[in-house]
């Protein structure tokens, strides 16, 4: 990456997908002020009948992390998953990995088109609406909640002075644009790297400049802010 930065990089993100952002950005020489706006939990839920799901369809590894006991009954099952780093938290909870996403759950979907499927899929409280091609049917169970957080005084300082904030999510980038109307941080003072448009769209207009990752890969999305900096 590129030497000394302009403005410095914030990632809001909950843990662990924040250690996980953070150790990414180390690798490629940047450093990242992580401060997590949010919190995420499991909620009860009660599982289908493993005999009705032929597959599971995972978009976040965090239904992994917090399905709890009743993962257990569809061990072994193929999925479905929107990225590596979701597949490989499948791998480790037992499951046998057919498909992995690149670009979003729907991009997972429109590759099953074709076959006949019954998918569990396993979400949060806020998650994507999906249109499912024929011959696929989706049960969905939310297994887990993530609760935003107020923004810490440390933080409001920071961005006072301006910065980059990197967007994991659409749920992330609207309570940001709150926390900041909220305290009247100036929007004009900052810039936004967002993971993909649909989360660019959530954080709305007023921003000094606003972009999204080519590809919904960490990657990229670090490289978008190392750019922004400058």
């Amino acid at each position: 990456m590129s030497g000394r930065l302009a403005l410095s990089i914030f990632a809001i993100r909950p843990e662990p997908g924040l250690s996980v952002t953070r150790r990414a950005a180390q690798a490629l020489g940047m450093e990242i002020i992580g401060v997590p706006l949010f919190e995420i939990g499991p909620l009860a839920w009660t599982p289908p009948d493993a005999g009705e799901v032929d597959a599971m369809l995972f978009g976040s590894a965090n239904a992994l992390r917090h399905g709890g006991p009743g993962l257990g009954a569809f061990s072994g099952k193929p999925a479905h998953v929107v990225g590596e780093a979701t597949a490989q938290a499948a791998r480790d909870a037992g499951f046998a990995v057919e498909t992995v996403g690149a670009g979003g759950l729907q991009t997972v979907l429109d590759r099953l088109a074709g076959r006949e499927l019954r998918l569990l899929r396993l979400a949060g409280e806020d998650h994507v609406s999906l249109d499912p091609p024929s011959g696929l049917t989706i049960i969905t169970r939310i297994v887990y909640a993530s609760s935003a957080l107020p923004m810490p005084s440390d933080l409001e300082r920071a961005l006072r002075g301006g910065g980059v904030v990197m967007l994991h999510s659409a749920q992330a980038a609207r309570h940001f644009r709150r926390e900041c109307e909220r305290l009247g941080i100036p929007l004009g003072r900052l810039r936004l790297a967002a993971l993909g448009p649909r989360i660019l769209d959530a954080a709305g207009k007023g921003w000094a400049a606003a972009g999204c990752a080519a590809n919904p890969r960490e990657g990229e999305l670090l490289a978008l802010g190392d750019q922004l900096c400058h």
